[in-house]
């Protein structure tokens, strides 16, 4: 992949004050950056394949500036520990976090981040999770400078008893499970936990 080519993805998705750092990043450690349509399971990810000469790093196409981001940071601490580690160590323990916070630390400031998601982001950088949606309130956050957030809702928002398109699905939200939502698909009635902080849309609000 042509350096050209990477850099020119960067300067569509990442805040304009944050391009230079990212392009040294895949610079030092290049590999396959890849833009995808939308996948409401995930928002980017890390994949190594035996014999392939590099590894890819795939990001959302729709994500707003911010969340890309931080997803691409994400995935290439994930990238950086695959190089030292290769794949002994756990995905998002402690070799990941340090290296994470290692390379957020650069780009924790004011000129790239708007203080609204800034001031949660520096909490959640002290432990950072697996998942940015795993915490709430950066979730929120992020979603400020979302483009069609007003054509979706989070489903931690929602009445229990609402019912809501997901993935393509329709389902009936249920009891809160820790950060999950238990919920039931309607057509097969089967029970899945969504995680709350997802957007869902077509929302049918229960009256109860």
């Amino acid at each position: 992949m042509s350096p050209e080519a990477v850099h020119s993805i960067l300067c569509q998705h990442v805040p304009q004050e944050s391009l230079s750092y990212c392009f040294d990043l895949w610079k030092e450690s290049p590999f396959l950056l890849k833009i995808t349509k939308t996948r409401q399971s995930k928002v980017g990810d890390f994949v190594s394949r035996r014999g392939d000469p590099l590894q890819q790093i795939t990001l959302n196409h729709d994500l707003n500036p911010y969340l890309f981001l931080l997803t691409y940071i994400h995935e290439v601490a994930h990238l950086r520990v695959y190089l030292r580690k290769g794949n002994g160590v756990e995905p998002h323990g402690e070799e990941w976090k340090n290296e994470f916070k290692q390379l957020m630390h650069p780009i924790l400031q004011k000129t790239v981040f708007p203080d609204e998601i800034l001031h949660v982001l520096l909490k959640h950088m002290s432990n950072p999770k697996a998942s940015s949606f795993a915490d709430a309130e950066l979730t929120r956050s992020l979603r400020l400078f979302d483009k069609n957030v007003s054509q979706f809702a989070s489903l931690s928002d929602l009445p229990e008893g609402s019912v809501f398109q997901f993935q393509n699905r329709y389902f009936k939200k249920g009891k809160l499970k820790r950060t999950r939502i238990l919920c039931r698909e309607v057509n097969t009635k089967r029970n899945y936990l969504i995680p709350a902080e997802v957007l869902v849309s077509n929302v049918q609000l229960s009256l109860l």
